[in-house]
């Protein structure tokens, strides 16, 4: 054989052992429990268009500036026009809008879900941020847009809550329209949702009764009381759907016994105090119950990961073998 060939052969396989050991080492790093921070609590502010969401989030705003809390606010909403609040990391000044409808040819709504996916790619900036001034802060105030269903069932929407939920204790906050919510069947349409988020996000979640000063939110916790009393209210409804909501007011008897609910008015400011009382409460849930559901998910997952690349290296070296085999019978 050519020593040329040879002393190719050889480097060849070298530098095939050094990639092969330099892929050994690599490790997907992950939040672990020794990084995760007791504070501040996160409040991921969602509603339907309509509810109040960010004037209620104004509010929130303004009772922890009285109550000498320390609050960050982050608005996620790139197609509002202007806030009632001065927010600390606003997505409008990183992704423009209007812009982005016009480079991808979207539509408003396309243009918010592709205004916020690529604002979660760099998401984890975002959360470095908010870790280096943890000492410092007691709640982030995370405003959402007013489409409620882009938030909360995209994919930069279950990226952005998890990175918060993997670092901090995260809490969902569902704004209600009270006097909307009067009627049965669009009560029965926020609990649903509201359910659906909780089993979505796997977070704890506070239900926010706004619009205390119009209409008072009683009716809804007896509703949540006593399916009868629901029931009751759909009798001089014989349509389908509240055929479908009286069985569905059975259905969610169990999860109105294991959430919480207040009564807010983002206009008077009632209830905000004990609106936070049920945001502490919901972060001594997230510590105790939460946590643990998120660390054995994230053990899975690096499991996972493991295996696969495990899978990976295993092929990769076969194919290593056969190549360097392969110049060997030239």
């Amino acid at each position: 054989m050519d020593p040329m060939e040879s002393s190719g052969e050889e480097n060849f396989e070298e530098e095939s052992h050094k990639l092969v050991d330099s892929l050994d080492k690599l490790r997907v790093d992950a939040s672990s429990s020794s990084n995760f921070k007791k504070k501040p609590i996160i409040i991921i502010v969602v509603g339907m268009a309509g509810s109040g969401k960010t004037s209620f989030l104004n509010r929130l705003i303004c009772h922890t500036f009285d109550s000498k809390s320390r609050g960050y606010v982050l608005n996620l909403d790139p197609a509002v026009m202007s806030l009632p609040f001065g927010a600390n990391i606003d997505i409008r000044d990183t992704v423009k809008y209007k812009e982005v409808m016009k480079q991808y040819n979207l539509g408003p709504n396309g243009g918010i879900l592709t205004s916020l996916n690529l604002f979660a790619t760099k998401f984890d900036e975002v959360v470095s941020v908010i870790e280096k001034r943890a000492d410092q802060l007691d709640y982030v105030l995370v405003d959402t847009p007013g489409q409620i269903e882009i938030f909360t069932w995209s994919a930069s929407g279950a990226i952005i809550t998890e990175a918060f939920a993997s670092t901090f204790p995260t809490i969902v906050t569902y704004v209600v329209d009270t006097p909307r919510s009067t009627s049965p069947i669009t009560f029965m349409s926020n609990m649903l949702y509201a359910c659906s988020i909780l089993y979505k996000t796997r977070l704890p979640l506070v239900l926010a009764f706004n619009k205390t000063d119009v209409a008072d939110h009683k009716f809804a916790l007896e509703w949540m009381d006593d399916f009868e009393v629901f029931q009751a209210a759909l009798q001089s409804d014989n349509t389908y759907t509240a055929t479908l909501a009286n069985s569905l007011s059975l259905a969610l008897f169990e999860f109105y016994r294991n959430i919480r609910s207040v009564g807010v008015s983002a206009i008077s400011g009632a209830g905000m105090d004990d609106f936070f009382k049920a945001i502490e409460a919901s972060a001594e849930e997230y510590m105790e119950t939460y946590k643990a559901d998120l660390d054995k998910r994230k053990a899975e997952k690096e499991q996972f990961e493991e295996e696969r690349r495990g899978k990976e290296m295993e092929k990769l070296r076969k194919d290593m073998e056969n190549i360097v085999c392969n110049l060997r019978t030239l």
